[in-house]
């Protein structure tokens, strides 16, 4: 027997149908790529969406083709993301900092058959041009004003493009397991991987990642993603601010601590979102101009392990919540977060950033396992590690064009991640299956000694890596990089991890660099410094 509902399908149209319907008033904050700040409301971004979506038609794409966004946070890169999803065609997300040829490649794989840019990256777009021939159309996310002089194919600024519709246009009516969204994954090895998103899949994602134990998105919400939107849809908060009706500010293109900490302050934002390496921007900031964030409730942390030393450091000097939160391309990004449950709502001083350090628990619609080798399950006691895998209706069961299977017997993708889970449920990685050091037959986790070496007062960044040993098969080796005006050495660090760790995981060298070397997500690029330690000998 069926139920007696209505068919309703899952599709992204609907959340700004809501947003402007219910929220019509709220504000979408930009610092736009051209300098001034930009306010415009749902209901404006609902009726350039649609336009978007009836030009789209205009110009003969179909349900299905690949339009391709290499833009900043800005609200004419969220509307454009409506606009393509609401004509039934695929919004393909580049990154901009992927190695040219890596954009090349992928804007061919997807075959994209439109570019919409910005600015910022017109003379990228030129560059590349040449090697993407699907592409027919370039559109500058700008105005007529700002327009730059450009040879890329059939050019013209967005503001122009929409403007010959008037935006009497109906949505698409579209199958809720329609491809929506196409976003690659970073490949530090081998070509990039696209994971193609369905309008179901990022419903439900957004309706989940929306919960007070999740991002804890309302409609008295003011949200700034620095996570950008080409980051697996923005940790789906290009979706879940709008369904919910929360202020969005867009930061554009300038990510440094002192124009981060002004949008923040000056928007009274209350939740904002981004990797590690920008909160360390923020907070180094913060303490040397003596300035606080005091409507800054949450601040979510997510992309790599966030150190303990900066948890606490938001946490107990400005009262700004820190959650963690883990997850990946593959799952549409989010897989856990750290709030916390009943059962350790109790929790004081270090047994509470003991668990605060961990990715947290799985929202509903996510499943986690930890298993062996030989694909056993492992049990969840915090200590025993295993291949974290995961499933879910927002967790990838294929990759674009790639014929390989990537699920297991019982439809769990393996995620790469080393991890634990405890009793309660908290999962925390303990490293990338290709990352965790291998000394003597037991495993020693890099994450937890970087997070122990950036709690060094004079310490910005750290890296661990594995170094062949004759006796050991490896060791660990610690690259730090010192704050600015700080000097450190080897014995200080050593000394200060001394008694923090086991004995045997203590690294056998520390090495001194200006920088580490990063991935075009912001993560740590251990394969290039694997390679530039490629010749190192530990001492002894």
């Amino acid at each position: 027997m069926l139920g007696l509902m209505q068919d309703w399908p899952l599709l992204i149209h609907r959340i700004i149908d809501q947003a402007a319907r219910q929220h019509g008033s709220q504000e979408v904050v930009t610092r736009s790529v051209e300098g001034p700040i930009e306010r415009i409301t749902y209901r404006e971004v609902h009726m350039r969406a649609l336009k978007v979506a009836q030009r789209l038609v205009q110009d003969g794409i179909k349900p299905g083709d690949r339009i391709a966004t290499m833009a900043w946070n800005t609200a004419r890169h969220l509307e454009a993301w409506y606009g393509i999803t609401g004509a039934g065609a695929v919004y393909h997300t580049i990154n901009p900092r992927l190695f040219p040829e890596q954009i090349a490649w992928i804007a061919n794989h997807a075959e994209d058959r439109m570019i919409m840019t910005d600015l910022t990256f017109v003379p990228l777009c030129e560059a590349l041009a040449d090697k993407m021939p699907t592409v027919e159309r370039y559109i500058v996310l700008t105005d007529k004003a700002h327009m730059p002089a450009t040879k890329l194919k059939n050019a013209i600024s967005y503001e122009e493009w929409i403007g010959s519709v008037d935006g009497d246009f109906r949505w698409l009516s579209l199958d809720e397991n329609s491809a929506a969204g196409l976003c690659y994954t970073s490949g530090t090895t081998g070509n990039p991987k696209g994971v193609l998103y369905s309008h179901r899949s990022n419903v439900l994602h957004s309706m989940a990642a929306s919960g007070v134990d999740a991002l804890a998105i309302g409609s008295r919400t003011t949200i700034l993603p620095i996570v950008p939107l080409f980051h697996a849809n923005s940790w789906s908060i290009a979706f879940s601010a709008p369904m919910m009706g929360a202020k969005l500010v867009m930061p554009g293109a300038k990510l440094d601590g002192a124009s981060v900490y002004e949008l923040l302050s000056d928007e009274k934002v209350t939740c904002t979102a981004g990797v590690p390496t920008v909160w360390l921007m923020l907070l180094q900031y913060m303490q040397k101009e003596g300035k606080k964030l005091p409507h800054l409730k949450r601040l979510v942390i997510g992309g790599s392990a966030a150190p303990r030393a900066m948890i606490e450091a938001f946490e107990k000097t400005y009262g700004i919540e820190v959650l963690h939160a883990w997850g990946m391309t593959e799952m549409s990004p989010l897989g856990s977060l750290g709030s916390l449950k009943a059962s350790v709502d109790q929790l004081q001083g270090a047994a509470l950033y003991d668990l605060k350090i961990k990715q947290g628990y799985t929202p509903f619609t996510v499943e986690m396992k930890i298993t062996d080798d030989s694909g056993k399950e492992l049990p969840w006691d915090g200590k025993t590690f295993g291949s974290l895998k995961v499933a879910g209706p927002a967790v990838a069961k294929a990759y674009f064009r790639v014929d390989e299977n990537i699920l297991d017997d019982q439809g769990f993708f393996d995620t790469g991640d080393v991890a634990t889970i405890d009793a309660n449920g908290y999962m925390q990685i303990t490293d990338r299956s290709k990352d965790v050091i291998k000394s003597g037959g037991e495993w020693i986790s890099s994450i937890e000694l970087e997070n122990l070496a950036v709690g060094h007062p004079d310490v910005m960044e750290a890296a661990v890596i594995g170094i062949a040993h004759p006796k050991w098969d490896e060791r660990p080796l610690l690259v730090v990089v010192p704050k600015e005006g700080r000097e450190i050495s080897r014995e200080n660090v050593l000394e200060f991890m001394q008694g923090k760790i086991a004995k045997w995981w203590m690294p056998d060298d520390v090495q001194v660099v200006k920088e580490i070397p990063h991935t075009a997500t912001g993560k740590i690029n251990k394969v290039t410094l694997r390679e530039q330690f490629k010749g190192y000998r530990l001492p002894g």
